[in-house]
């Protein structure tokens, strides 16, 4: 029989997401986040392509990019609101992991699945902080799906793009959970 990691199964069906705009200071050390990094990369990672890049962003970088979110916003004719939006969670920022997609050329392993690879890591972030004791939340936003955007904030070249933008810093206390997915309406047995 497998042995169950009860602790494991406990922490993930108690995880639970936090709006970034809530966490407050202190955040990890360098020798924290990189503890969560290494833990983090443990994710599926077929022909280890490793088909990802990390940037982390602290301090005057956060100013850096809600200015140039800003910049973006307004060589496309945003309005305040899409300038507000695009400068939000880089003037609230206390620490981020941005997650790039990278994908190699392989004629093994199809980008999609590489692709996928970026979000298991953005996933296994989130899990890997708040399993330290750290409030994370997974964010994208407009200017991340922008590949102008992108190429001046984070240096993304052609073929590369932004699959998530990881906060973290100190949580909020805990308010009411959301609701959770009824397992009854999305999953389907099939046995023949």
């Amino acid at each position: 029989m497998p042995v169950r990691n009860d602790a494991a199964l406990a922490f993930l069906k108690s995880r639970r997401s936090r709006p970034a705009k809530l966490f407050s200071l202190p955040v990890p050390t360098r020798d924290q986040l990189e503890e969560i990094l290494a833990a983090a990369t443990r994710v599926p990672d077929h022909g280890k392509l490793e088909p990802w890049r990390l940037i982390v962003v602290q301090g005057a970088a956060f100013q850096r990019l809600a200015d140039l979110a800003e910049t973006r916003a307004r060589e496309l004719g945003g309005d305040d609101e899409k300038i507000a939006k695009g400068r939000g969670q880089f003037d609230l920022g206390k620490l981020a992991v941005v997650v790039i997609a990278s994908p190699k050329l392989s004629p093994k392993i199809p980008a999609a699945e590489q692709v996928l690879s970026a979000g298991a890591l953005c996933l296994g972030i989130v899990n890997a902080a708040e399993a330290a004791g750290w409030g994370a939340s997974w964010l994208t936003g407009w200017p991340a799906h922008d590949a102008t955007f992108a190429a001046r904030a984070f240096g993304c070249t052609e073929g590369e793009s932004v699959a998530g933008i990881v906060h973290i810093a100190t949580p909020p206390e805990d308010g009411p959970d959301r609701p959770r997915p009824d397992l009854s309406r999305i999953v389907t047995w099939v046995e023949a």
